[in-house]
């Protein structure tokens, strides 16, 4: 078992980049996203490859009202981008997850006197990529994955690697990723600046925020 200290060799930007290069036409994907900031890289560079779907679904954000001002930016965002769509791209749909704290703190409990970056996170990317699977599942995509590994805070191994086994469980090809590489982190930042995006400075829940 891949822990927070357990290296990893893979490179999964590389092996997103060769999966691309097979793409002739484009498939269905849903995109679980953590916010508008994290979101704005990835839907720019996935949108000339995919039908994006984005499910936003964060049980983990423990303010009713945190949570919906992130809400409103990412579909401000994605209406910002279906209007300005270039000629190579695909327009960006949304689906609004549950709002359900309780399922969060349910899954996390007992580890949340454990570290960021552990194993209360660990249980986090969990509970929000098993939705994500589902949801795929059911709305028969081709590929499902996540925003989460733009993030120099979030481990991306682990987020691939609880990717690929639910991938397995529900038989919906999880599409590698780390969305940092290749200055996708540095280009959320400009395109937050550029959107005029809110940035929160913690991931959404108590532990964090504390």
């Amino acid at each position: 078992m891949l822990t927070s200290k357990t290296p990893n060799t893979r490179n999964f930007q590389r092996e997103l980049d060769k999966l691309l290069i097979q793409i002739t036409t484009a498939p269905n994907l849903l995109l679980h996203s953590c916010c508008a900031p994290c979101s704005s890289y990835v839907l720019e560079y996935l949108r000339q490859y995919f039908k994006i779907t984005v499910f936003y679904y964060n049980p983990n954000i423990s303010a009713d009202a945190e949570y919906q001002k992130r809400m409103a930016e990412q579909k401000r965002l994605i209406d910002a981008y279906n209007h300005q769509l270039p000629d190579n791209a695909y327009p960006i749909s949304v689906i609004e997850g549950d709002y359900e704290p309780n399922v969060f703190y349910a899954a996390v409990k007992g580890l949340e006197q454990c570290s960021e970056g552990g194993e209360r996170c660990f249980a986090c990317y969990e509970l929000r990529l098993r939705k994500t699977a589902e949801l795929a599942k059911q709305l028969k995509q081709d590929y499902f994955t996540t925003t989460l590994t733009i993030s120099p805070l979030k481990n991306a191994a682990k987020l691939n690697e609880i990717g690929e086994h639910l991938a397995e469980v529900y038989q919906i090809p999880w599409l590698p990723s780390d969305f940092k590489k290749k200055n996708g982190y540095k280009r959320s930042i400009e395109l937050s600046a550029e959107y005029d995006l809110y940035r929160q400075n913690y991931c959404g829940c108590v532990y964090s925020q504390r």
